[in-house]
């Protein structure tokens, strides 16, 4: 399978309810590297790279998120591949 890159935002009650770092967890565990952010307006943001069938177990995640998360929207943008990551991090 392909690697691919994808940039997500995720709407709806996403800040502060540890959703950034559920998704970091979620990624390591499935071998995903890129970052998640909090953006101003409330959404969270998502780029990450791998395999195309782990990244894509990482955006079916992104839909729910962690227990207390209440997901309204998952905008998901194809990018190029670039490999630039060898972890998954929390941008601040």
């Amino acid at each position: 399978m392909a690697d691919i890159r994808v940039r997500l935002i995720i709407e709806g009650r996403v800040q502060g309810v540890w959703f950034r770092d559920s998704t970091r967890r979620q990624a390591v565990a499935l071998g995903v590297t890129g970052w998640a952010r909090n953006r101003p307006e409330g959404t969270v943001e998502v780029l990450a790279e791998g395999s195309e069938d782990r990244v894509r177990k990482l955006i079916a995640w992104c839909h729910q998120g962690p227990s207390s998360a209440r997901v309204t929207q998952v905008h998901e943008n194809p990018e190029a591949w670039q490999g630039e990551f060898d972890a998954f991090d929390i941008v601040f």
